[in-house]
């Protein structure tokens, strides 16, 4: 395994550049998740031996880390193919300049029929097109995929993938796969079966969130002046520091939204005001047995939170996990909230 040195002087010195991103309407530079990137190094070093799939809160880093591992591995000598059909993005990072031509024409095609999951599905023979002209390095990060897709095919979509690792039309030197979702139904799809890696990954570290909100303190006009408010609020959730700053820092916004977001009902919260009170103060209060598994599964499917937390072990997680009690943060040892927002 690459020692933290050596992969900092590689990732500063030789190949990686820091990608700039937008945020709240402005340029950031990208910033933490260095034991991401470790790993994303790593799995470049041998390859994926399985779908690698990453669940997380909304809005808490994934995309951007996906991003920035398209740079790491690029500089590891990989053809590179990023899609992330819902905001429309794709990136093909290939040597092969005619089937880089012929992906990208694929796509804006799809994405002007309003068919993206065409894309989706057309990976598959794009990097047979890449494979089939020479035995290569061949990177598949797919990003937010199963709300193009349905959740239903997710684990079919992880198959195939599996499929073109363990049984090749064309012979291949390595291949990185990397799913990214905040589909929080999709991971228990995928889990039925041993066909991916199923990693969690968490909100932002406090360190990593602290130079994210300085990046940014100077250009935003808000009435929340410390950095303890935000990540009082966020919790370390750029998605959420970034509606704030959106709204102003008015908070009572960003909850509305949320709620309206969440089809948070009056019914809904009536019926269930006994378990929410105290998952409120206790979110492993809904680890508990007299919990309906009605009410966990609706919180799983509307992002409110995470489920079955895994040990907070590191080799379980990209990047470091969350603290095991964080009560200010609602973050518990088998049950999280996805924020503290969510939680309010």
């Amino acid at each position: 395994m690459v020692s933290l040195l050596v992969f900092q002087q590689r990732l500063y010195g030789v190949f990686m550049k820091r990608i700039r991103l937008r945020f709240a309407g402005f340029e950031v530079e990208f910033v933490d998740r260095e034991r991401a990137l470790k790993q994303v190094f790593e799995w470049g070093e041998k390859g994926t031996w399985h779908p690698v799939v990453v669940f997380g809160p909304e809005g808490c880093g994934k995309t951007a880390w996906l991003r920035q591992s398209v740079e790491i591995l690029k500089g590891l000598g990989y053809e590179v193919f990023y899609i992330h059909p819902l905001d429309r993005i794709v990136y093909a990072e290939l040597s092969m300049q005619s089937v880089k031509e012929i992906f990208l024409s694929f796509v804006q095609k799809a994405f002007a029929e309003e068919a993206p999951t065409r894309i989706a599905w057309a990976l598959f023979d794009f990097v047979r097109d890449v494979l089939r002209v020479r035995r290569s390095r061949v990177a598949v990060l797919a990003d937010d995929i199963f709300h193009v897709i349905g959740v239903k095919n997710s684990a079919i979509y992880v198959k195939g993938i599996l499929n073109m690792i363990e049984h090749p039309i064309y012979d291949y030197e390595k291949i990185v796969a990397i799913i990214a979702t905040s589909e929080g139904v999709s991971r228990w799809v995928i889990g039925r079966h041993r066909w991916a890696d199923i990693m969690p990954m968490w909100n932002m570290s406090r360190k990593g969130f602290e130079e994210l909100y300085e990046q940014i303190q100077k250009k935003v006009s808000c009435n929340i002046s410390s950095f303890e408010d935000v990540w009082r609020l966020a919790g370390g959730n750029p998605e959420i520091f970034a509606q704030l700053c959106q709204a102003n820092c008015n908070v009572d916004v960003v909850i509305e939204r949320l709620i309206k977001m969440k089809q948070l009902t009056r019914e809904f919260i009536k019926r269930w005001e006994y378990y929410l009170n105290e998952a409120v103060d206790n979110p492993d209060s809904l680890w508990e047995k007299d919990v309906p598994n009605e009410l966990r599964r609706a919180l799983i499917r509307r992002n409110l939170i995470v489920y079955d937390m895994y040990d907070r072990n590191p080799i379980f997680w990209v990047d470091d996990p969350p603290l095991e009690m964080g009560s200010e943060l609602g973050v518990g040892r088998y049950v999280a909230w996805q924020t503290p927002l969510h939680r309010e």
